[in-house]
């Protein structure tokens, strides 16, 4: 099952927010994510909030998801009172969105063009498995407003599938690249998955390889997390599977930085590479610089002006909120101003522009300095006035960032 929530202080039933968020909302971009908790399986090592068929119990379903989903943005749209501005970009993740019909996410994101506004050149993207979507899906996806997809590959080496539970077959995300191609996507992403246990280094060149020959503009690599609870962490508990160390998994990331970039795919995040600056993930860019956006559906986070909430997590008790008027929010919080300067701080250093000098403490820059005395942040940028990490950097990205937090 998935993790648990943070706490925070009940949300109104009328999901209303406070002033303060307003006092900022227009200064940064706004967009919305939806959450499709709906999967056909769950994988081993998923800890997503999402629910097979077996799972939802009574009272959800697929088939009356979109409805849901269209009410809690018209609520929104009460909320925000026309103070959002146009929706720069819009991300249906998952779970697997794609295993709703076209229709459905049609419907979803005409709703949002109908409450909001979308801004001409907005980012729509959704995530896809490769099993769910075809020649057909995709051209409906792409004729209905979707300009972007990021398809979940993983690998390319069967036996390295089979560990994740993926249901896949290789050589399908490669053909989905090409359909994606063929019906006008102008921005394609493959996500992929190092560190499975069982993986060798021959395996993961073998799946990078696999997924740099189908063409892709934007590529996302990301280290295997173990959480608790689920399938794949039991099999490592009980000595089925064993993790590879810390020293493989910065090999590993260090074999996809030099394939990517010989591809002309360059770093922009830490576990992120795109083509060019329009490559980029601008949805995910929105969540990294501090911007707005509503999250809908079950489990789904929000962050509107520096108040944050969460909706509560199951189908069933998401469509009785929904359904009755009421706001699907479980619980909120109000950001301090000391949270949002750490906030800045973790989340831009992972970016290549760096972390401005400006947003860190005299401790903080002390940390800084430190950094690019030890060759993990660049003396050159840091002498202009940022802190970037370099190739080194990126693999000790984490203990750089709480460095620099104090």
């Amino acid at each position: 099952m998935a993790g648990l929530p943070p706490d925070g202080e009940p949300g109104p039933a009328d999901g209303s927010l406070p002033e303060s968020a307003f006092a900022r909302l227009g200064a940064a971009p706004f967009g919305i994510y939806v959450h499709v908790p709906f999967c056909q399986t769950r994988c081993g090592y998923c800890d997503f909030n999402t629910y097979t068929a077996a799972e939802l119990g009574s009272g959800a379903s697929r088939a009356t998801y979109a409805a849901l989903a269209i009410g809690e943005l018209r609520l929104a749209a009460k909320v925000l009172a026309n103070r959002a501005g146009p929706v720069q970009t819009v991300f249906f993740g998952g779970g697997t969105p794609t295993l709703l019909p076209p229709a459905d996410l049609a419907a979803i994101l005409r709703a949002i063009d109908s409450e909001f506004g979308l801004a001409a050149a907005a980012e729509v993207t959704t995530e896809a498995n490769p099993d769910t979507v075809d020649e057909r899906v995709l051209a409906e996806l792409r004729s209905a407003g979707f300009t972007r997809i990021s398809l979940g590959m993983q690998s390319a080496v069967p036996h390295v599938l089979a560990v994740l539970d993926r249901v896949h077959q290789p050589g399908r995300p490669e053909q989905c690249v090409a359909w994606a191609r063929s019906a006008g996507f102008g921005q394609v992403s493959l996500d992929l998955i190092y560190g499975t246990p069982g993986e060798s280094d021959a395996d993961w060149r073998t799946s990078l390889d696999r997924a740099l020959s189908a063409g892709p503009d934007h590529m996302s690599a990301y280290a295997l997390i173990v959480e608790d609870g689920t399938r794949l962490a039991t099999r490592i508990r009980r000595g089925e599977l064993v993790m590879p160390d810390d020293d493989v998994l910065a090999d590993r990331y260090l074999i996809a930085d030099d394939r990517f970039e010989a591809a002309g795919l360059h770093w922009y995040e830490v576990s992120n590479w795109a083509a060019r600056d329009a490559a980029r993930c601008r949805h995910n860019e929105l969540y990294w610089t501090g911007g707005n956006w509503w999250g809908i559906g079950p489990g789904a986070h929000s962050h509107v002006g520096g108040t944050r909430w969460w909706n509560v997590r199951h189908p069933v008790a998401y469509a009785q909120r929904v359904t009755a008027g009421l706001s699907p929010t479980q619980a909120r919080e109000v950001l301090t101003d000391e949270d949002r300067a750490t906030e800045r701080i973790m989340l831009s250093t992972r970016l290549v522009s760096g972390c401005p000098v400006a947003y860190l403490s005299p401790a903080g820059l002390r940390a800084a300095r430190t950094a690019a005395d030890d060759g993990l942040a660049s003396r050159a940028a840091l002498e202009l006035g940022a802190v970037r990490l370099t190739r080194r950097g990126r693999l000790l990205a984490d203990a750089v960032i709480r460095n620099l937090t104090d």
